[in-house]
């Protein structure tokens, strides 16, 4: 060991009697200055202007890491090219093998050389965080730190790969060259013959491209840590194997066999490390982002067997690029918390072609038969056809046509049950987290079954137009919906007792009365505690007051207004109440982020609690100048005016309501809203100038609040405590000055005086 030290601090030294040392170190030391305190004067730009930054520990840090990655793909090889070229073309290798050391404390004393000045690479992230300790409020420490090993680890072995690289040539011209070809190799052999299932795990698992992101991310795991190990080891052992055979003049085939050799031991160990019941992890993030919320480890704790997740890819449709063969290991990754969980589950993959309902994908192909229309898709990216069921083929093994034949996945239980998991027509279009979990709680545990009232002109949930309620109750592609939250639903008919496994029945602006037997049967189902979600508007104010009276809640006469320059009179916005935060925290999510109920044609709501309910506000107007108009009824062309004379009062409306009583050891729970139109299918997804619309919100707390909790899943983390920069201006003037300015200016002189220092001698 004392002669690898002695060793490596040689190399050190003859390092910093180079310039390339000390240009590479001030030039990173520049460029790490100019990212971190480009991101402390933004995140104090945006406080000066009132907004909340949130997660500034990881704000800063994460685009420095980023970046950081891309610099040293360029440094390494200029550090690393004469760790033995330069031995190699003066000679003085053979005095090394000549003195009393082996060749493999040669390789490790030149790579301990190396791994002391990546310390010095990484020790200006240090001085950062010293500096984030007091201008940052609650600094994630442990995150940040894990992302330094994370770039100190891939430092190390850009370098290992570098002196691999040195010992093959004496000019070290051809040395750098070399590093950078294999290092932008391993960046892309990720790409190389993924049809191959075993051989698509190992390229994938010694690929360096992202392998420190994990680190960053703040999640260790031992996979990445056994990559870090084996492959620098693989590397270093190379340079031994090469650096002694120049001695011994060993036979290409030999030397062939043992690179072979090495190579395979890694490969295995490599592909070994990647079983995921082989795996182990340290999630150091404050917020344990990147492991499963405990509500969906309960779940998958549940989940007991075999679990198999079948994927659904169909040529034709919009998504099929992300489970191609080349993708696969990244698709795999959005499960890759359940896995951590769950090692038993499985991956299987299904490629087909059949035509689509509700694409976007359209232009010139669209005119041409489906087959040829597939096969030229596939030939355009680059995919085997063959791979590809037919429509008739796919229909022998599952039929997807009430999924519209789009990308999609099956999950499977070694006990049978089965569970769709699908894409959304959003931004995101994966499912995150709480759907994945909602999914997953339905196969092992009966949750809450909605039903919507049919046969008296209420909200559809099966239809499309604009008043009906599709979207929120069943529609597959919206996030939101019932449907994707854990929910079942169906339509219920008052012609029978309603069945006893509804759970939920949703009354949506009746436009007839109940006949006495339908209100005996719907009697029967309030007196069993049965929980109602009613809905109603000022035009079916008659029908709806007779049922909502039985809970002491009657829908005002008149419509509420409230004139402004842009929309019409009654459209009207409404907040949550401090009750309503206290109901569900999906009412505290849209209040934080300052969104509205925004409702076309609401009434308000009196109730009294002379019925045995407990009555909590849960919107309300939200400001002043609203009253109940009893006049006008055309509000496009008519002109609303304020008239005390015929009973309008100007005040604060309540527009929803909750009721709860105790029944039977359980409490049973009725949500009543003033407005049907607010969450029907074009109000969801309509938006507004200068409005923060918030009404799915309206669902997602209601239904959370009326199943107690058990759908959605609740998927919340600790929320954000690193949210604020003590500094002014000045301070980032400062900080400007201190790391992009002064400290690569101290190297400078430090460069100086030692070349100067060295030339004296």
């Amino acid at each position: 060991m004392n002669m690898i030290y002695k060793i490596a601090k040689t190399e050190l030294q003859m390092l910093f009697y180079s310039p390339v040392a000390w240009l590479v170190l001030i030039i990173f030391t520049f460029q790490s200055g100019m990212i971190f305190s480009g991101m402390i004067e933004m995140i104090e730009r945006e406080q000066a202007m009132g907004y909340d930054p949130l997660f500034i520990s990881s704000s800063l840090f994460n685009r420095l890491f980023y970046s950081v990655q891309d610099y040293l793909f360029l440094y390494i090889p200029l550090l690393t090219m004469g760790l033995v070229s330069r031995d190699l073309s003066g000679g003085t290798i053979k005095l090394l093998h000549s003195s009393p050391m082996t060749n493999t404390q040669i390789i490790l004393g030149k790579f301990l050389s190396m791994m002391i000045f990546a310390l010095l690479l990484v020790g200006i992230f240090v001085v950062y965080v010293i500096y984030c300790l007091f201008v940052v409020e609650n600094f994630d420490v442990c995150y940040i730190l894990t992302g330094i090993l994370g770039i100190y680890l891939l430092i190390c072995t850009y370098a290992s790969i570098g002196l691999f690289m040195s010992t093959i040539s004496s000019y070290q011209i051809i040395a750098a060259v070399g590093t950078f070809v294999l290092l932008t190799f391993l960046n892309f052999v990720n790409g190389i013959w993924q049809d191959i299932d075993f051989v698509r795990d190992v390229t994938f698992w010694l690929s360096l491209r992202g392998r420190a992101e994990s680190f960053t991310g703040g999640l260790i795991s031992s996979e990445d840590v056994i990559y870090f190990i084996m492959v620098p080891g693989m590397f270093l052992w190379f340079s031994i194997i090469k650096l002694s055979s120049r001695v011994s003049h060993s036979s290409k085939g030999r030397n062939a066999m043992k690179y072979v050799g090495v190579f395979l031991v890694v490969a295995v160990v490599g592909y070994l490390s990647s079983r995921p019941h082989l795996m182990g992890y340290v999630d150091t993030t404050r917020e344990k982002s990147r492991t499963l919320t405990p509500n969906s480890q309960e779940i998958v704790k549940k989940l007991e067997g075999g679990l198999t997740i079948t994927t659904y890819s169909n040529l034709l449709d919009d998504d099929f690029m992300k489970a191609i063969p080349r993708y696969q290991n990244y698709d795999k990754s959005n499960f890759r918390e359940y896995i951590r969980f769950k090692p038993e589950i499985k991956m299987e993959y299904v490629y087909y072609y059949d035509s689509v309902q509700n694409t976007r994908r359209r232009g010139f192909l669209a005119d041409l038969p489906l087959e040829k229309r597939a096969r030229q898709i596939a030939h355009s990216h680059k995919i085997k056809f063959s791979r590809y069921l037919s429509p008739d083929q796919i229909k022998q093994v599952i039929d997807l046509t009430p999924e519209d034949n789009r990308f999609v996945r099956q999950v499977t239980r070694e006990s049978g049950e089965k569970m769709f998991l699908r894409q959304f027509d959003d931004m995101m279009r994966d499912p995150s987290e709480g759907e994945i979990s909602a999914a997953f709680k339905r196969m092992v545990m009966e949750l809450p079954t909605v039903g919507f009232l049919t046969g008296h002109g209420e909200r559809d949930m099966n239809l499309y137009r604009d008043r009906d309620y599709a979207c929120f109750a069943r529609d597959k592609r919206f996030r939101y919906a019932l449907l994707n939250q854990g929910f079942e639903v169906q339509e219920v008919n008052l012609n029978e007792d309603i069945p006893t496994l509804v759970n939920i029945l949703v009354i949506a602006d009746m436009a007839k009365s109940l006949t006495g037997e339908e209100m005996e049967r719907l009697q029967r189902y309030i007196d069993r505690g049965g929980n109602l979600f009613i809905v109603g508007d000022p035009n079916s104010r008659e029908y709806m007051n007779p049922l909502t009276q039985l809970f002491g809640v009657e829908f005002m006469e008149g419509v509420l207004v409230k004139p402004t320059e842009n929309f019409q009179p009654d459209l009207v916005m409404s907040r949550p109440t401090a009750g309503a935060l206290e109901l569900s925290y999906f009412y505290e999510t849209m209040d934080s982020w300052k969104m509205s109920a925004v409702m076309p044609g609401v009434a308000g709501l009196k109730y009294a609690e002379d019925k045995g309910f407990k009555v909590t506000p849960v919107l309300q107007t939200d400001t002043l100048g609203v009253w109940n108009e009893l006049e006008t009824t055309n509000f496009i062309d008519d002109t609303v005016r304020f008239n005390p004379a015929v009973g309008e009062v100007e005040q604060l409306y309540t527009t929803a309501v909750a009721l709860v009583r105790p029944m039977g050891g359980r409490e049973q729970k009725i949500v009543i809203l003033g407005d049907a139109d607010c969450i029907s299918n074009v109000e969801l997804f309509k938006s507004r100038e200068e409005i923060e619309s918030g009404n799915f919100y309206i669902i997602l707390g209601s239904f959370a609040w009326l199943s107690d909790g058990e759908a959605p899943v609740d998927v919340r983390r600790p929320k954000s405590i690193d949210n604020r920069l003590f500094l002014g201006k000045t301070g980032v003037k400062v900080t400007d000055i201190l790391f992009k300015w002064f400290i690569p200016i101290v190297l400078l002189i430090g460069a100086i005086f030692v070349a100067i220092r060295r030339r004296g001698r």
